[in-house]
């Protein structure tokens, strides 16, 4: 079976949990991307999306050059090993109904990011892909602050 570990992506921008809010956004819009992993000494602390900045930042009325990247981001975090199967991969996804999946090893370090566009790439099987998709779009979940203690998985 195909693990997570052949078609993670490796190289993956990361901030830190002193950044400021802006710093994190500046990031994601030069980058195109919408999250970031929060690492601190390359472990996983959490992560920035940018609902999160929009939810716990701009709708709070803070200052986004003030705020840090750890008053608001997403602690506990669903997570995946790399040596893990796609499809287990694919169930936490639709479990938690999450898009993208950092892939850390034991220990916490950050070793690469798993989403639903590189499992739709690697699989090209739509019915799979349609059935994660749908358990995302699913309403009535636990928000990220309610999920259990990361790291999820074996």
């Amino acid at each position: 079976m195909p693990r997570v570990a052949e078609i993670m992506t490796r190289n993956v921008e990361t901030v830190g949990p002193l950044a400021t809010v802006q710093e994190a956004a500046e990031r994601m819009k030069s980058d195109n991307i919408g999250s970031l992993p929060v690492c601190q000494d390359s472990r996983l602390v959490g992560t920035i999306t940018d609902r999160d900045i929009t939810v716990r930042v701009t709708a709070e009325g803070r200052d986004a050059r003030l705020t840090l990247v750890r008053d608001v981001m997403t602690s506990e975090v669903v997570t995946v090993r790399p040596q893990q199967e796609i499809a287990e991969a694919e169930q936490l996804m639709h479990d938690f109904q999450v898009r993208r999946l950092p892939v850390v090893e034991q220990d916490g370090r950050l070793v690469g990011y798993v989403t639903t566009a590189t499992i739709a790439k690697r699989d090209g099987d739509e019915k799979t892909v349609g059935r994660v998709l749908k358990g995302i779009s699913q309403p009535q979940r636990p928000a990220p602050e309610e999920i259990s203690p990361r790291p999820r998985g074996k």
